[in-house]
């Protein structure tokens, strides 16, 4: 196996690893950031609102024993988009994968990348339908926002990974 074969990807395309680690890093960031901070105010006949965040909607979900709900948006909210981004920082700055083995890890995160926007749907799905009712009005709040801007950075960083894991194989062949 040749030298650049152990190298981190970071260390084989360094111009390009510093701007996809950053955005990751900030991608993760926002993704924190947005689990926690309110996705939606939801006022309901313009006296009661609530302002409901990831967690607070996941701890909601146990709370009132609605186990596959749970379940679906903590695998689809948080397990899958968390895993995608800490398995493209693996891809860019884990020593030792050898030229098919990143390949093969971009295989399966960009696998990920098909249901990550599952979660979007779902709440793209609730405010539609809650807005829609006359009792009730729904604000899209910062937490939303921070959650998006994470996933658009992680698809941009997914994709530009994508094209240099194909050069990166091509270079060896």
């Amino acid at each position: 196996m040749s030298e650049s074969g152990t190298k981190p990807l970071a260390r084989v395309f360094p111009r390009q690893g510093v701007w996809i680690i950053s955005a990751l890093v900030l991608s993760l960031g926002l993704f924190c950031a947005g689990l926690f901070r309110p996705f939606t105010a939801v006022t309901k006949l313009w006296i009661f609102e609530n302002q409901i965040s990831v967690v607070v909607g996941l701890g909601t979900l146990i709370r009132q024993e609605e186990y596959f709900l749970f379940l679906i948006l903590l695998v689809f909210t948080v397990i899958f988009p968390f895993v995608k981004i800490m398995s493209l920082l693996a891809i860019w700055l884990y020593r030792g994968l050898s030229r098919q083995q990143v390949t093969r890890f971009y295989g399966f995160v960009a696998g990920l990348g098909k249901w990550s926007m599952l979660d979007v749907f779902v709440v793209a799905v609730l405010v539609i339908l809650l807005r829609s009712s006359s009792v009730a009005s729904v604000q899209v709040q910062d937490g939303l926002v921070l959650f998006c801007a994470s996933v658009i950075l992680t698809q941009l960083a997914s994709q530009w990974t994508g094209r240099i894991a194909g050069r990166y194989v091509e270079v060896k062949a």
